[in-house]
C-alpha cells in the first residue's frame, strides 16, 4: 500500500462490507482515511481534525447524512462532500445538493467513477484555497509586512522580527480579508495539523497582532476573533 497522502477524507458509511471495499481502495490511492458509521459520529469528527472532503451516506443510524450534512454547513465548514445514496430520484438529488452537498452519486456505483470524483472534488477544493496570493509585502493602515524578510514596520515606525507560523498566518488573514477563516482551516494550513489543539493557540497569535499593529488593542481595528467559528482581517 502506498504511503502517499494525497488528502484526508472522512468516510461515513453504517453497512461495514462497503465501507471496508470503500477504505481500502480510497488508501490504495493514497488517501487518509478516517471512519464514522453515524451521523453524530461525523459530526464529531469534522469537530475535531481537518478533511479534505466527506463521503456522506444518507440512511445513517441516529442521524442520517442529509441532516449531518445541514449541520456541518451550518457550522460554516466548507469541506467539499459528496454523498453517496440508494435514493435515486431527481428530488432527491436536488435535496442533497440544496443541503449542501457538492456531489452525489448512487448506489450501486462504479468504483472508478467514484474514485475519479473525489479526485476531482479535493482537487478543485485545493484550487479555491489557492485562489488569492499575496506578493511579498503587504500594507494596512500604516502597517507593512515583508514576508520574505518575516519582518512587520509597524504604525509607529518600529520594525518587528516576526516568527515562521506569524507570518503563515498574516499572509493567510490577508488572502481571505473581510471574510472569516475557520480555526480548522488556519491550524490546517499553517501548523499542519489534522487532529487539532486548543483553540487558545491561535487566540494568542492574535492578541500579538493587535499588540503590534492596533492602535488601540482592546478595540481592534484589523483583526478579529468570532467566536466558535474562526478569525478575520478586515481591510474596508
Amino acid at each position: 500500500m502506498t504511503t502517499a497522502n494525497n488528502g484526508n477524507i472522512l468516510l461515513v458509511e453504517d453497512e461495514e462490507n462497503l465501507h471496508d471495499t470503500l477504505k481500502l481502495n480510497l488508501e490504495l490511492e493514497g488517501y487518509s482515511v478516517t471512519s464514522a458509521y453515524d451521523g453524530n459520529k461525523a459530526l464529531k469528527a469534522v469537530e475535531n481534525e481537518y478533511f479534505d472532503l466527506i463521503i456522506m451516506d444518507v440512511m445513517l443510524p441516529e442521524l442520517d447524512g442529509i441532516s449531518a450534512t445541514e449541520r456541518i454547513r451550518i457550522q460554516n465548514i466548507e469541506t467539499p462532500i459528496l454523498i453517496l445514496s440508494a435514493k435515486n430520484t431527481s428530488l432527491d438529488k436536488v435535496t442533497g445538493l440544496k443541503k449542501g452537498a457538492d456531489d452525489y452519486l448512487t448506489k450501486p456505483f462504479d468504483l472508478e467513477e467514484l474514485l475519479l470524483r473525489v479526485y476531482k472534488l479535493i482537487e478543485k477544493n485545493k484550487k479555491l484555497q489557492d485562489r488569492e496570493t499575496i506578493s511579498d509585502s503587504f500594507s494596512f493602515g500604516s502597517n507593512q509586512i515583508l514576508f520574505n524578510a518575516q519582518q512587520a514596520i509597524t504604525w509607529e515606525g518600529k520594525t518587528i522580527e516576526l516568527s515562521k507560523k506569524e507570518t503563515m498566518l498574516l499572509k493567510l488573514l490577508f488572502e481571505n480579508r473581510n471574510e472569516v477563516v475557520p480555526r480548522e482551516k488556519i491550524l490546517q494550513v499553517v501548523w499542519g495539523y489534522n487532529v487539532f489543539p486548543a483553540t487558545r493557540t491561535i487566540d494568542n497569535f492574535i492578541l500579538n497582532f493587535r499588540k503590534y499593529f492596533e492602535k488601540d488593542s482592546r478595540n481592534p481595528t484589523y483583526f478579529h476573533s468570532v467566536r466558535g467559528v474562526g478569525y478575520k482581517f478586515t481591510d474596508l
